[in-house]
C-alpha cells in the first residue's frame, strides 16, 4: 500500500514523501534517501521500497528540499539540510507510531544517512547502495567551467544529469566541509555496505574506505555487475533482498523503545479506521472493509478476535496431542463471526477444525473437545471482566507464558 506523507523538513520546509506498507504483519519500518539529484520516485527507490514493503518492512521514502514534490529551491540547500531532513523524517515518523529502525540511502543518499544516523534516536543499523566516502565526490559531476562560474559569481546553473539546476556557492563549500571519517568511526550502529565493483560514478574505493573505517558490526557485499543507479533488471530488488536479510537483526523497535505491555492500538491518521496494533515486538494493522469505510489493509476486528480463538484452539491441541504422543501431522482451524439480534448471546462463532495424521475416530472427536476447551474459547463463553479508564500508561498484563500454562493444564486436566 503507497500513501502520501508529508512533513516538516529541517528549516521548515514542506516535503513530500510515499510511504511504502506492508499489506500483513510489519517487521518494522525504514527510511530510503534518494541519490543526488534524483527523488523519491527515482526507479531504484522506487523497487527497492516496495521489495522491502513485500517482506513486512515497510519503507519512506521522500524528496529532499528543491527536489521533486517538495517545497524549496535547491540552490538553498546542502549536503547537511538533507542530513537534517532525514533526521527530520525519522521523528515524523516516530511521531505517526512508525520508529525508523533502519536508514538506507543511495549514493550521496548514503553519505547523508550515515551523518544523520547518530541524531536518529530510533535508528538501529544503516545501509548503504554506492555510497561516497568522500561527500565533495559530488561534484565530479560538475564540469570545471561551472565550478568556476560557481566561485566566481556565487551561484550558476549547470547541467547535471541533463537537467539544469542552479548551484551556489554555499552549496559547494558545505560539500568540501563535512567530517565524514569522523561521523563513519562513531556511527555505533551496525553497517552494510553494497557496492557495484562496475560502478563508473562512485568506484568501488570509496565502499572499501567506508568500510575499514566503520567499526564492527559490519558487512560489505558487491552487487556484481549493477551500474551507480541500479538500473539493470533485477539490481535495485536484489539490492532490498541482501539488505532485509542482514536486517532482520535489527528490524525491530529501538532498545530504549518502551513496549506496550500487552496490545496497543493507535490510529495512523491514513483512512478512516485504520489501527497499528503493537504488541511487544510485534506489529500489524488492524483496518475495516472498503465498503464500510476503511482501506482494507488489515483485518477487522472481529477478524482479529476470531483469528485469536483459531490460534489458541490450534496450539492447545498441539500441546494435548503431543503429550498424548498422537501421529498428529497438521491442523487446521478456521473461525466464522455472525451476529444474530433475536438470540441470546447475539454474536455466533462457528468453528471449523481438520487433523491431518493418523488417527481414529475416537482420537479426533476428542481432539474437538479439547480445542473446546482452551483458554481464549473459555474467555470468551465464561466472559471477562473490564475495567477502562483514560491514561497514557501500559494496561498490566499477565507474562507471556501465562498463557502456555493455561494450555498446559487443559492437557492435564484432561487425560
Amino acid at each position: 500500500m503507497i500513501d502520501s506523507l508529508e512533513f516538516r523538513g529541517a528549516e521548515g520546509r514542506r516535503l513530500s514523501g510515499k510511504l511504502e506498507s506492508p499489506s500483513g504483519r510489519v517487521r518494522g519500518w525504514a527510511l530510503f534517501a534518494h541519490c543526488f539529484t534524483c527523488g523519491k520516485d527515482n526507479l531504484a527507490a522506487v523497487r527497492i521500497a516496495r521489495t522491502l514493503s513485500g517482506q513486512g518492512i515497510g519503507v519512506l521514502r521522500f524528496d529532499f528540499a528543491g527536489l521533486g514534490e517538495s517545497d524549496g529551491e535547491f540552490h538553498e540547500t546542502s549536503f547537511s539540510s538533507n542530513v537534517g531532513d532525514i533526521v527530520a523524517a525519522c521523528s515524523a515518523m516516530a511521531e505517526r507510531g512508525w520508529p525508523v529502525s533502519l536508514l538506507i540511502g543511495h549514493s550521496l543518499g548514503g553519505a547523508a544517512v550515515l551523518a544523520a544516523a547518530g541524531n536518529c534516536a530510533t535508528v538501529r543499523a544503516v545501509a548503504t547502495i554506492n555510497a561516497p566516502f568522500d561527500v565533495a565526490h559530488a561534484l565530479s559531476q560538475f564540469a570545471p567551467d561551472d565550478l568556476a562560474a560557481i566561485e566566481r559569481d556565487g551561484i550558476a546553473e549547470v547541467r547535471l544529469a541533463d537537467r539544469p539546476f542552479r548551484i551556489s556557492r554555499e552549496f559547494v563549500e558545505n560539500l568540501r566541509d563535512q567530517e565524514q571519517g569522523r561521523r563513519i568511526a562513531s556511527l555505533h550502529r551496525p553497517l552494510l555496505v553494497l557496492h557495484a565493483p562496475t560502478d563508473n560514478t562512485v568506484s568501488i574505493d570509496h565502499a572499501t574506505k567506508i568500510y575499514t573505517t566503520a567499526r564492527h558490526p559490519k558487512s560489505f557485499i558487491s552487487l556484481d555487475k549493477a551500474d551507480h543507479l541500479l538500473t539493470g533488471k533485477g539490481d535495485a530488488a536484489r539490492a532490498a533482498n541482501l539488505i532485509a536479510a542482514w536486517g532482520d537483526a535489527y528490524i525491530e523497535p529501538a532498545p530504549d523503545a518502551v513496549l506496550p505491555a500487552d496490545v496497543e492500538a493507535v490510529e495512523t491518521g491514513r483512512g478512516k479506521f485504520q489501527l497499528l496494533i503493537k504488541t511487544g515486538k510485534h506489529q500489524l494493522f488492524a483496518d475495516e472493509p472498503v465498503d464500510f469505510g476503511g482501506l482494507d489493509s488489515g483485518p477487522s476486528p472481529f477478524q482479529l478476535l476470531g483469528s485469536a480463538l483459531a490460534a489458541c484452539m490450534t496450539m492447545t491441541v498441539r500441546l494435548y496431542a503431543e503429550q498424548k504422543q498422537w501421529a498428529l501431522k497438521r491442523i487446521r482451524s478456521s473461525v466464522g463471526h455472525t451476529r444474530e439480534l433475536d438470540q441470546t448471546p447475539r454474536d455466533r462463532f462457528d468453528v471449523r477444525i481438520a487433523f491431518d495424521g493418523d488417527l481414529d475416530a475416537e482420537q479426533r472427536e476428542r481432539l474437538v473437545e479439547i480445542a473446546g476447551k482452551c483458554p481464549v474459547h473459555k474467555a470468551l463463553s465464561d466472559g471477562a471482566r473490564f475495567t477502562f479508564e483514560e491514561s497514557m500508561e501500559p494496561a498490566p498484563m499477565e507474562p507471556p507464558e501465562a498463557h502456555a500454562e493455561a494450555m498446559g493444564r487443559v492437557a492435564d486436566r484432561n487425560p
